[in-house]
């Protein structure tokens, strides 16, 4: 870069430019001067700089001028002077969180940010939290977002003081007001002249005198290329290395452009042509352009001066004012000329950085100033179109797009009103999207083209301009003006003219014979339908709130209808049908062969605005306004019912040939998302066009329709029909038809719960839904709100009513909240409830059945009782009454009668009784709610008692059912015919009630009292049948199961005689142990007799016991390495092949942990088995590319009867110890040793006994030899991450600590549970560590003597010292427990050499003891005592005194570095709570290495566990005894130890040191509430492309760090391959496996490894027990501590390899996901 170059000579320019004529001229010279020399000096930006540089000689002049004096005086001055805003205003950050209110939020886009959110209201009510875009800002303090509570407690402070409407200037002195416009004039006129200029060698107006001949070449973000397209381009054609290609391109997609190579013109051309070149082959190519260096350091500068405006205005509300008026000036070229315009319209040409800044400004001048906000609104109303045009040809995603402040301006309610007055909105915006959907077929309907990824681009920017329309109208208006009825009633003309282009579209013809070629285009209609189903539903909202509108409305749409069908009757001949008395006119027409279309969106709105006629009662207030009499029903009903009658057909099979798109197309025409302007609005009509026609002549079309009229009107064609048809399928498909028909005619009549249809209000149809949806099965919340519809607010309206209907049950530890449905709400439940899908009715028939049988009741399931039509409705009941009816009902109860004779089915019959049911409970409601002039016209219970007429004298309805309550075929539908009989008598009485004497009644009363007790009886003859059978069974089974013991006698006898000897095995000398007290280890240890172990492999199912010589058996184990104890995450791991493990820091900053999932195999069983597997996974390789959920490479298979993950196997072994049980003469060897004698330690290798070419004789056959090397090299390989190699002598020494660190991590799990230290184990944790322990102490039997007794030797000499060992940890740098582990393990391999006569537990009791007390001074040196602690009871026992002479030894070996302690009682507590560990420890490992069970005080929570486990242990309950028994050599031991330079250190404070007890590893304490997390990943910026905001923020659970996951940036190399963030860190902080929170997603990661991952749900519950993964419903969410506590536990035990092992397995979509790039 060059020199910067003296910039001392420009002293400020301000006083020149305070007296300067032209002031443009002037700023534009020292621009066209400085501003080159800052900006764009050289290939890389270095923004501190240019920052630092531009303030100073730049912008520093500007402030002066602006104030008048220094700025540093002159800003604060304005700042007090400004009366601060009640408006937030905050412009959200990508991924902050944000909140908006249920209750009071006037629409979903009213948010405010969690400050503001905190300090109000809302936080009590209900309300969403989601995180931001970006973009947006905050609405507190603007009152009309809000219904209540419009400023939090911040910006309630500043709303009070003065009037709305003062003009903000009065505060600037006048000569500042003069300079700040010119001033702003000129900035702003630079910024957007430079930004919106296009050409690329001059300037506008900044023409420099020395003109350099720099270029840069400028690469520009799109949306069409992948990260990978660009870095592989920029590459090529730049030549720089990957990092640099990921930087660029990922500056590109954050700013939107970046230079790529500078220098001169022809360099940098170059570069472009090849990127050029590179990109054009699939799509257009890349965005490239040469600049001159100037132009671009201009653009730079020109960003940077609308950022500082940005900054400056917010000093103050009349600078802000002031830069407003500057920016909406119209320029001397007339219309759009004023800055704001011009950068409008240039927006689809700038770069998204540029973009970001000035929609930044806007935000923060224009729209928060309310009365530019309305100047700008008109504006940018006026711009609509082109804006729009922009939008559709720019690639730029929304919210990069002017366009996007829509939402900003269209959701204030009282702009929305005046855009649609004065600017006519709501037509432009519909015209617009007209305008953008080009392509209509003849009869002037939309045509799609095929559904091409291109084609769903465009159209998805066609539909932001529906979401604009939403917003326009989702606040409604309370008073209308005339003004506003005139512009509403124009928008609705274009709206009618948008659907009249739907009405029709997409036609479909059934398919006969072949199966459709291509599958027609459907799914861009339903788009379609689907984005203007609430902007229907709001179209007929707006209109029920004026009555004039209303009706205008109603006409012009029935006008539109008109013309849409007036080529109704073209070329359909008209006949006449007739059947039982009455005849109709109609039109031929058949479904099944001529065209018919789903989309009938005016049809559907006329019904909506039907039903309003109605609600509002407008249709009985001014019927001569209304054109009802000019309505055809026939006209109105015939393409809805078309519509049904496809539905019926698709659903009988007619249209299979037409493939899945008409499957679809059915599906979301009864969809939630649709079904409310589609399925809901068709029976909508029929019940218009019915309520106002003869439901016979309804009932014949509908016949004729259905093509089910011949069936019907000729008699006995039933009976021809069904002999002559052979053919199976017609007869079911005329089936279904006539099932399908009777469920029209069920909706037709039993829907009444919208309001305007029956006299009800909106919650009780949505109670209505929830009921129904209950009915299923309980449901959660979320399940709930999915099944109802949702209005333009998001909203269903499920809260205000659920309590009524439902209870909520708690989930447990997994799952989720349930509702279930209150018992006394099962009386509504419709069987033919018109949302139902044909399996939702099943079950929800199956449920209500079920519960009925449980209580006791019959399995009937009548109509509900339904609410009353209201009037304009109310002749829809004569359905059910007329003669046509009646006809249909009564020949398929015929059908049924002679039920050989027809086809015919029972959901038929189930249908039709449903039918009388609904006919019988009308009649009874009419009955009862009889005033005296009424006369009740439905008289439906005569007629169904009347016989048929003369020819064929059919029996009447009423017979017939009785005929078939005995029927034998029809045993489910008995309570039903019997609930209708029953009825029938009631609705008799009454009618006879109002009439003639009781004397009626009580007969009918004793038919039906014997009726009922004969079907009592019945039952009970049954259940004793039952009861019989029952009795017969079991004695039959119970006398073969004795006959079969008879003739097997020996076999049972055998195994009776096996179970006696392995019982007494184990209590053998039970008399011994439960007088003795039980003695794990040294010379006194409890003897326990052998019992035989006989296992089953799980492979071959033969058993087999486990014995030194037989054949080895095996258990599926899993080793990996593991830093669940850590107590020091940060340490560096040392090269793993010179790195020695012998010595355990006591930070345990990594382990080795076994795990094992108990399934035995035989060696050889599980060697086939494995090689199986490798032969699998090399054949799989060649043919497919994928990881499988296990590494076959790294040894890794599945245990093949639990699937559970496994690397390796652990033989099973008899007990060790048993067979090395000879002698040592080994005390003589420790006396030698520490009585300080050097010269006889060089005896160490070799005492008089020893033979140095003695090997012992190894008992293991060679399978278990095997096994005992495969084993251990697997933990070798695992633990220190190297080859394997059987020979090296570290592989003993990774199998010790792999022993020591699995019981220290059990041991933690137990004490954190506060579970006894035994008898709580699962059985697998205990065969794995009984295992583990056996294997460890056998393993010296395969390794290399001289090596196993190296190591003895150095772990003994780190205890006892000798100066060959020279640089041996100090004492406080050695794990104590695994230092004895490995001593006593490797002792037997010193002790086989030797003769002489004491026994191998000795050796182990003084090792232990040895150990034990160097563990006491350790805890001694560490512990930091606090004396102020309670006031101890000064008991002065002898244990307290022993302890404090030994620290008082202590102080003098230190040289009184300790801290001085008085208190014994201190002391001793710490001791002991310090040791506790460590001989729980040690209780396991000898429990498992000798086999003596544990006494019983220790498998239970008593007190004293202390002296328990002492005495277990063979240990003085004093401890500071041990150190009295041999004190002159133990005294030298100690002085020793303190005398190492490291414990000198420390005890100086130069040095840390751990101290005990270690306290446990938990992972990090989480917030309650979820969005304290969102923000503070808000806040979170990549640490490496320096302060961007992270896409995917998520947190380590186990150290709490943030890390940036998944991009680019923060990818770093691990082993020679490129991982993501959080993969990186698995490796460093949790040795490979890793549990993270994904802020923004709200789930739990685990990683294992690199190919190893899922998903897991996380701890956050919302107040229905749902997690939210994706924050996709919002929901405020709160930590469920006990979820916390299951992954903590599946951490601590070291299953989430496991866990991930089984996720992937029972999902395979996890395993093709990259899980090393998170």
């Amino acid at each position: 870069c060059h020199s910067p170059c003296t910039f001392s000579a420009c002293s400020l320019p301000t006083p020149k430019w305070l007296q300067a004529n032209d002031l443009q001229k002037e700023v534009y010279q020292h621009l066209a001067y400085y501003v080159p020399k800052i900006y764009c000096r050289g290939p890389n930006p270095a923004p501190q700089r240019e920052d630092m540089l531009a303030q100073h000689v730049l912008l520093g002049p500007m402030e002066w001028y602006l104030c008048g004096e220094d700025p540093a005086f002159g800003f604060p001055k304005l700042e007090q002077a400004n009366k601060p805003s009640h408006l937030c205003g905050r412009v959200f950050k990508v991924g902050e969180p944000t909140y908006s209110c249920r209750d009071c939020a006037v629409d979903p886009t009213c948010v405010l940010c969690m400050e503001c959110f905190l300090g109000s209201i809302h936080r009590e009510h209900r309300y969403r939290m989601t995180t931001s875009g970006g973009g947006g800002f905050c609405d507190c303090g603007d009152t009309e977002a809000w219904k209540e509570g419009p400023y939090c407690q911040k910006h309630e402070l500043n709303t009070s003081e003065t009037a709305e409407e003062e003009d903000p200037l009065v505060h600037l002195p006048e000569d500042m007001v003069v300079r700040a416009y010119n001033i702003f004039a000129i900035t702003f006129k630079y910024a957007v002249d430079i930004l919106t200029w296009e050409k690329e060698n001059e300037l506008p107006g900044l023409e420099m005198i020395e003109k350099s001949d720099t270029y840069y070449c400028m690469l520009f973000n799109d949306e069409v290329h992948t990260y990978e397209q660009v870095i592989y381009t920029l590459q090529k054609a730049v030549n720089c290395t990957q990092k640099e290609a990921i930087g660029f391109a990922t500056t590109v997609d954050r700013d939107g452009r970046r230079s790529v190579r500078y220098g001169d013109f022809q360099y940098c051309d170059q570069a472009k042509s090849v990127i050029v070149r590179n990109t054009s082959r699939q799509t257009k190519p890349l965005k490239v352009q040469v600049m001159h260096s100037s132009i671009v350091a201009h653009q730079s500068f020109g960003l940077k001066l609308l950022t500082w405006l940005g900054s400056v205005i917010g000093y103050s509300d009349g600078l802000r004012r002031i830069l407003c008026q500057v920016g909406l000036q119209e320029g001397p070229d007339g219309e759009n000329s004023s800055l704001v315009d011009k950068l409008m319209l240039y927006d689809s040409k700038l770069w998204k950085g540029a973009r970001n800044v000035y929609h930044q400004l806007f935000m923060s001048s224009l729209l928060m100033d309310l009365k530019y906000k309305k100047l700008f609104a008109i504006r940018f109303a006026r711009n609509y179109e082109r804006l729009q045009s922009d939008f559709m040809k720019d690639d730029h995603d929304r919210e990069f797009s002017i366009a996007d402040l829509s939402i900003q301006i269209f959701t204030v309610p009282s702009l929305a009103r005046m855009l649609i007055t004065e600017e006519n909105l709501m037509t432009t915006i519909i015209k617009t999207f007209m305008d953008h959907l080009r392509h209509r077929d003849i009869q002037g309907r939309f045509q799609f083209e095929r559904y091409t990824a291109l084609q769903a681009f465009k159209f998805r920017r066609v539909q932001s301009l529906i979401v604009d329309l939403k917003y326009v109208l989702i606040s409604k208006p309370t008073e209308w003006s005339d003004d506003l009825r005139h512009k509403f009633l124009e928008g609705f003309d274009a709206f009618l003219e948008l659907l009249k282009c739907m009405q029709g579209m997409d036609p479909i013809t059934r398919q006969v014979g072949q199966h459709i070629e291509m599958e027609p285009e459907w799914e861009a209609a339903f788009t379609l339908q689907m984005k203007l189903t609430l902007v229907i539903s709001m179209m007929q909202d707006w209109c029920a709130l004026d009555e004039k509108v209303l009706i205008e409305a109603y006409k012009k749409c029935l006008t539109v209808l008109m013309q849409c069908h007036s080529g109704f009757t073209d070329g359909e001949q008209p006949i006449v049908l007739s059947m039982c008395g009455h005849s109709v006119e109609t039109i031929r027409y058949c479904v099944s062969q001529e065209k018919v279309s789903i989309h009938l969106p005016v049809s559907r709105l006329l019904a909506g605005l039907h039903v309003l006629l109605s609600k509002t009662e407008v249709a009985y207030k001014f019927p001569e306004l209304l054109p009802l009499s000019e309505l055809s029903p026939p006209m109105l009903i015939e393409h809805p019912l078309r519509c049904l009658v496809l539905c019926a057909q698709v659903h009988a099979g007619m249209w299979r040939r037409n493939g899945f798109s008409l499957v679809n197309q059915i599906y979301y025409y009864h969809n939630v998302k649709c079904r409310r302007e589609m399925f809901d609005k068709d029976i909508v009509m029929l019940q218009t066009g019915v309520s106002m026609m003869d439901p016979n002549h309804f009932l014949m079309i509908m016949l004729s329709r259905f093509e089910l009229y011949q069936i019907f009107s000729t008699p006995d064609y039933g009976k021809r029909f069904s002999t002559e048809n052979t053919n199976k399928d017609v007869v079911q498909q005329n089936n279904t038809l006539i099932e399908e028909m009777l469920y029209l005619i069920i909706m037709i009549v039993g829907e009444r719960f919208s309001p305007g249809i029956g006299q009800v209000n909106a919650t009780d149809e949505i109670k209505r839904e929830i009921i129904h949806q209950l009915s299923i099965r309980p449901m959660a919340h979320s399940e709930l709100v999915k099944a109802l519809p949702e209005d333009e607010n998001r909203e269903t309206g499920m809260e205000s009513v659920i309590e009524e209907v439902a209870c909520f049950k708690k989930p447990g530890l997994t799952g989720r909240g349930l509702y279930e449905l209150k018992p006394e709400c099962a009386r509504n439940f419709n069987l033919y409830f018109y949302h139902f899908s044909r399996a939702e009715q099943s079950k929800a028939e199956e449920a209500q059945r079920k519960l009925k049988r449980q209580n006791r009741e019959d399995t009937a399931l009548p109509p509900p009782a339904l609410p009353p039509f209201c009037p304009l409705f109310a002749s829809l009941v004569n359905i059910l009454q007329s003669d046509v009816m009646l006809c249909i009902m009564g020949t398929i109860l015929q059908w049924a009668v002679e039920h050989n004779g027809y086809a015919w089915s029972e959901s038929m019959l189930q249908r039709v009784l449903h039918l009388l049911g609904m006919a019988l409970q009308e009649e009874k409601q009419h009955l009862e709610n009889l005033n005296e002039e009424n006369v009740v016209t439905f008289t439906f219970t005569q007629k169904i008692s009347r016989p048929g007429e003369a020819p064929n004298n059919s029996p009447s309805i009423l017979a017939m059912l009785e005929t078939l309550q005995n029927a034998p075929h029809l045993e489910v539908h008995k309570d039903m015919i019997r609930w209708i009989l029953k009825t029938f008598n009631t609705i008799k009485k009454l009618r006879e009630s109002s009439s003639t004497s009781p004397v009626a009644e009580t007969e009918g009363n004793i038919m039906e009292e014997s009726s009922r007790d004969k079907d009592k009886a019945e039952r009970k003859r049954k259940a004793e049948i039952a009861r019989l059978r029952r009795e017969k069974i079991m004695a039959q089974m119970s006398e073969m199961q004795r006959h079969f013991i008879n003739e097997n006698k020996e076999l049972f006898q055998q195994t009776l005689e096996e179970l006696d000897t392995s019982t007494s095995g184990v209590h053998e000398n039970s008399p011994v142990i439960s007088d003795a007290k039980l003695t794990a280890l040294g010379p006194e240890q409890t003897r326990v007799a052998e019992h035989r172990q006989v296992v089953m492999c799980i492979l071959c199912q033969e058993e087999q016991e486990v014995k030194v010589d037989s054949r080895a058996m095996v258990l599926a184990a899993f080793i990996q390495r593991s830093t669940v104890l850590s107590k020091n995450r940060n340490k560096i791991t040392p090269d793993p092949e010179k790195y020695d493990p012998l010595f355990m820091h006591p930070d345990l900053s990594c382990g080795t942990h076994t795990g094992s999932c108990g399934h035995i195999m035989h060696a050889h069983c599980w060697q086939r088995y494995f090689d199986a597997v490798q032969a699998k996974e090399q054949r799989r390789q060649q043919r497919l590319r994928v990881h499988t959920s296990y590494d076959v490479e790294n040894g890794e298979f599945l245990c093949p009867l639990c699937e559970c993950l496994s690397n390796t196997v652990i033989p099973l072994l008899p007990p060790p110890r048993v067979l090395f049980n000879r002698s040592v003469c080994f005390l003589n060897v420790l006396n030698k040793c520490s009585s300080g004698n050097a010269e006889k330690m060089d005896q160490l290798q070799l005492p008089e006994g020893f033979r140095p070419d003695f090997k012992p004789k190894n008992p293991y056959s060679e399978s278990i030899k095997e096994m005992l090397t495969t084993f251990g090299t697997a933990t070798y390989k695992v633990g220190l991450k190297v080859h394997p190699n059987e020979e090296d002598p570290r592989v003993p020494i990774m199998c010790w600590g792999s022993c020591a660190y699995t019981i220290q991590t059990i041991e933690r799990i137990l004490a954190d549970e506060d579970k006894p230290l035994f008898g709580h184990l699962p059985c697998r944790q205990d065969d794995c560590l009984t295992s583990l322990t056996r294997f460890a102490a056998a393993h010296w039997t395969v390794s290399s003597l001289p090596a196993v007794q190296t190591h003895f030797c150095t772990l003994l000499a780190s205890l006892v010292p000798n100066e060959k060992n020279g640089n041996l940890p100090c004492i406080l740098d050695i794990d104590m427990f695994h230092l004895l582990v490995s001593l006593v393990l490797s002792f037997p391999a010193i002790h086989c050499q030797d003769f002489s006569g004491v026994s191998l537990g000795t050796g182990d009791l003084h090792l232990f003891h040895l150990v034990t007390m160097a563990h006491i001074i350790q805890i001694l040196l560490t512990s930091s005592t606090e004396e102020n602690g309670m006031d101890q009871e000064n008991t002065n026992s002898e244990e307290e005194v022993a302890v404090l002479t030994l620290y008082k030894f202590l102080c003098q070996c230190t040289g009184s570095a300790l801290k001085e302690i008085s208190s014994g009682w201190h002391l001793w507590r710490n001791l002991k709570a310090g040791i506790m560990p460590f001989l729980r420890c040690s209780a396991l490992f000898f429990h498992y290495l000798n086999g003596v069970p544990a006494p019983s005080e220790i498998q239970v929570n008593g007190t004293n566990q202390f002296e328990h486990l002492c005495s277990y242990l063979s240990l003085p309950n004093n401890l500071t005894c041990l150190f009295q028994e041999n004190s002159e050599i133990l005294n030298t031991l100690i002085e020793s130890w303190c005398s190492n330079s490291e414990v000198k250190r420390y005890l100086e404070g130069k040095r840390h040191a751990i101290s005990y007890a270690r306290e446990s590893n938990k992972l990090i304490d989480l917030p309650d509430d979820y969005s304290c997390l969102i923000n503070q990943a808000s806040n979170f910026s990549c640490p490496k492309s320096g302060g961007d905001k992270s896409r995917a923020p998520t947190l380590c659970l186990v150290c709490g760090t943030m890390l940036c996951s998944q991009s680019y940036c923060c990818q770093t190399e691990l082993e020679g391959e490129d991982v993501g963030a959080c993969t990186a860190h698995t490796y460093t902080c949790g040795s490979g496996v890793g549990i993270f929170l994904r802020v923004r997603e709200c789930q739990v990661l685990f990683l294992a490894g690199k190919t190893k991952g899922c998903f897991y749900p996380p701890p956050y519950l919302d107040d229905y027990g749902e997690t939210d993964q994706g924050l996709r419903r919002g929901n405020p969410l709160h930590l469920c501590k006990e979820r916390f506590k299951k992954i903590q536990k599946l951490w601590q035990q070291h299953s989430i390899t496991e866990e991930i092992g089984h996720a992937q397995e029972a999902n395979q979509t996890l395993v093709g996901i990259d899980w090393q790039h998170l």
